[in-house]
Parts: structure tokens; sequence; C-alpha cells
């Protein structure tokens, strides 16, 4: 494994990115981007399911939030993974960034329940929804302080 991940550091997109004096800098601030983007349309999708903005109509909001949340997540799966390999045997030997990788796995396996589940209509959450709403909250958050921390832990 650590022959892979110091492979991951010597690719030539990798150097590249490592010697730019704006490269770094830009995919961070697009990786910011992306995760500001993802939690606010899933922050705001899973309140109307939990009853707030009851004045929007539930289905369209949520497929919309739901589009906005899987695109937002594509870019911050590149820019993190171009962020991981920079610096791939530190990140990956931290305990703080393997906790940030389950979370992403659970949250991910709560949005596919979710998506098992929804019926797609305009009543209120109930059950099940409510939980998985609730949990996505969690989880989602949980995520971003886990990748705050990463930067102030070794």
């Amino acid at each position: 494994m650590d022959g892979l991940l110091a492979g991951i550091e010597q690719l030539a997109l990798v150097r590249g990115l490592k010697s730019s004096f704006v490269a770094y800098p830009i995919v961070n601030a697009l990786h910011i981007m992306s995760i500001g983007a993802l939690l606010t349309s899933v922050w705001l999708m899973d309140l109307r399911i939990l009853g707030a903005f009851r004045s929007l109509p539930q289905a369209a909001f949520v497929a919309l939030l739901r589009r906005t949340a899987l695109a937002a997540f594509g870019g911050a799966l590149v820019t993190g993974s171009l962020l991981f390999s920079v610096r791939a045997s530190e990140y990956a030997a931290m305990p703080i960034f393997l906790a940030k990788m389950t979370l992403i796995l659970l949250a991910g396996a709560n949005f596919l329940v979710f998506m098992r589940r929804a019926k797609g209509g305009d009543e209120p959450a109930g059950g099940t929804m409510t939980v998985l709403a609730g949990l996505s909250l969690v989880l989602w958050t949980s995520v971003l302080f886990a990748g705050r921390f990463i930067g102030f832990l070794d």
C-alpha cells in the first residue's frame, strides 16, 4: 500500500500540482466551493423533508437540490482526490482522514437508502424518511468537521 501511495505522489500531474504557485490554491478553493454547494443543498433538501419551507413543492425542490448535491459531490470528489494525491502517504495514515472517508461512505449509503424509499410526492415526511433526513444532516456535517480537522491534526 505504501508503494501505491508513494507512486500516486510521483505522478506527473501531482508533481505539477505541487510545484505550481497557483494550481494547488485553485484546486483547494474549488474543493471548498464544492463542499459549500454540497452541504447547502443537502441541508436545504433534508430540512424540506423534515417539514421546513412548506410553501415550496417538496418533489421539485428535493429533485433540484438532489441534482445540485450530486454535481457538487462530483466536484468535491475530483478536487479532494487531487488534494489527497499531494500528500497521499501522510493522509492515508491519519485516523481523522480515515474517519472522514468512513463518514462519506455512511452518508452515501444513507443517500442510497433514501433514494430507494423516496416517493417523490409532496406529502409530509414521516417515519423512515425523517430518520434518514436527520441522519443525513448529522453525517454530512460530521464529514465537514472531520475534513477541517485534517489540516490541524497530525
